[in-house]
């Protein structure tokens, strides 16, 4: 389906669930693209136009959340500038170049599936209880996650927030903190990258720009004094693995 038939075809119901993505992600530090994603796929549109608006959003939604998290102190400027050395030239390749679509949606499958994963997983770790991370593991995750990135249209916070936890390496704020720069800085890539290959940016982007810059504010101002969304993460989970299915088996 075209996106500028869906401008004018559900405006209202499109920017509720772009609006509602945005706070929700925002308020764990993410930019939102699996669940712009998600919602893209289950209406219909083509990846080629679904991978610019993600990044274009994503770009929005993580400048705010990072900013939200840093003013509250969360933010660790080494831990982040390792991972994104290693992530945004890789992030760059992954948008420029376009997997076939069968291997995309699988991709894309899975991705949103380890979203809805760290999205019910709500682990935290104690500061005292913390451990370095070794600098082959930062170079290697972030190369990883920076190509997959940008060849699927995601800032990649779905995959560095849980591993960030679940190795001990920071606890759940900051992780947060560190994610949504990543996102931005590697959201910014894989749109360079994209553009540089001579693709278009749908006018649906802008059209959904101000709708989750809305929801973006509101929801990095709550995530990043509140520590705990388990309902709302648990239903944006459900709609992740409803996504997902839809990916794998079409």
């Amino acid at each position: 389906m075209s996106s500028d038939l869906l401008i004018v075809a559900s405006p209202l119901a499109l920017g509720l669930a772009f609006f509602f993505a945005a706070a929700l992600y925002a308020s764990v530090g993410h930019g939102g693209a699996s669940g712009y994603l998600a919602v893209m796929g289950l209406i219909g549109m083509a990846p080629v136009e679904m991978k610019p608006i993600a990044l274009v959003l994503n770009i929005a939604v993580s400048l705010l959340a990072f900013i939200a998290f840093a003013r509250a102190g969360h933010f660790r400027v080494r831990l982040f500038w390792l991972f994104a050395a290693a992530s945004v030239p890789a992030a760059f390749i992954g948008g420029w170049l376009q997997s076939p679509d069968p291997v995309f949606k699988l991709i894309l499958a899975a991705a949103l599936l380890f979203g809805a994963w760290r999205l019910v997983s709500n682990r935290n770790v104690e500061d005292q209880g913390l451990r370095e991370p070794p600098l082959s593991a930062i170079l290697i995750l972030g190369l990883a996650i920076g190509f997959l990135s940008g060849l699927i249209g995601i800032g990649g916070g779905i995959f560095l927030t849980p591993l960030l936890v679940l190795f001990r390496w920071t606890p759940a704020k900051p992780a947060a903190a560190i994610s949504a720069a990543f996102i931005f800085v590697n959201s910014l890539s894989g749109l360079a990258g994209f553009v540089t290959k001579g693709g278009a940016i749908p006018q649906l982007a802008w059209f959904l720009l101000p709708v989750v810059l809305a929801g973006a504010w509101f929801g990095s101002s709550w995530g990043s004094k509140r520590a705990r969304t388990p309902a709302l993460q648990r239903v944006l989970a459900a709609v992740l693995v409803v996504a997902a299915a839809k990916f794998a088996t079409y």
